[in-house]
């Protein structure tokens, strides 16, 4: 793969730490060139591309605007969007192998069917068809049935036809093992190694009543390790080398008396 893989991750204010610990332990991790950008519902409006009235069912900033990713990929090649309570403990570039397929979208087809009635910070829980698959998202970027993916498209369907994978035939849609979007609460550890990645649905570390979840542990000490790193990047000055003047500039290096 020639060109970085580009990695969607939904930001939502209320769990930006969340965001931070989702792209550098998937970064960490990767064996491949990786581009990570968050979908930020305020830059989304800027850009014209959300327009969506508030839905009070939504239970994150991104809830609808997760499906613009292929838009921001320019309908080109392949892109992901992970939601941001995930933490990566494999390797996402493995993810390509599945690209092979040459499927519209692959996901991990859950049947997920929680029992709990709120999540997260209180966030009201639902249950539907084919819930969480959309919470990752392999996209095959210039396949006809992702092409429908418009802003326009986003911003009008019903969150049954976007979430339901309703977009695409069934047969163009391809299965991710389990693994890979691990659901905290609802799939059984493994015997032996861990999932690829875990995904926090009921609610993470970050808060304070999800303190003590499965992987947990792994998620704040990635956290530290995160925070640690930023703490020495700011602690080291920059070195400025001539290698790294802009194109077209000269960079003047004073000369010792």
């Amino acid at each position: 793969m020639s060109s970085p893989l580009r990695v969607f991750i939904g930001w939502d204010r209320r769990e930006a730490e969340a965001y931070e610990v989702a792209r550098y332990s998937l970064m960490r991790h990767a064996s491949v060139a990786v581009e990570v950008k968050p979908i930020k519902l305020d830059e989304m409006r800027a850009a014209g591309l959300y327009w969506r009235d508030s839905d009070p069912l939504a239970s994150t900033e991104f809830t609808y605007s997760r499906f613009l990713a292929p838009a921001l990929a320019g309908y080109e090649g392949w892109a992901l969007f992970c939601d941001c309570d995930f933490l990566w403990l494999g390797d996402v570039g493995e993810l390509l192998d599945y690209a092979r397929a040459r499927k519209a979208v692959s996901c991990v087809q859950h049947n997920y069917q929680p029992t709990e009635t709120t999540k997260m910070d209180g966030a009201l829980q639902t249950v539907y068809p084919r819930k969480n698959w959309s919470s990752l998202m392999l996209f095959n970027c210039a396949h006809p049935s992702v092409r429908t993916l418009t802003p326009e498209m986003v911003n009008t369907a019903t969150g049954a036809y976007l979430h339901r994978l309703q977009w695409v035939a069934d047969e163009d849609i391809g299965a991710l093992p389990p693994n890979w979007n691990w659901l905290e609460g609802w799939n059984e550890k493994p015997q032996l190694g861990s999932p690829k990645a875990v995904h926090f649905t009921r609610g993470g570390p970050w808060f304070e009543n999800w303190r003590h979840v499965d992987y947990g542990e792994r998620w704040l000490t990635e956290r530290d390790l995160m925070r640690a790193e930023q703490a020495f990047a700011a602690r080291v000055p920059r070195i400025s080398s001539p290698s790294l003047a802009p194109t077209g500039e000269q960079l003047t290096v004073p000369l010792a008396n």
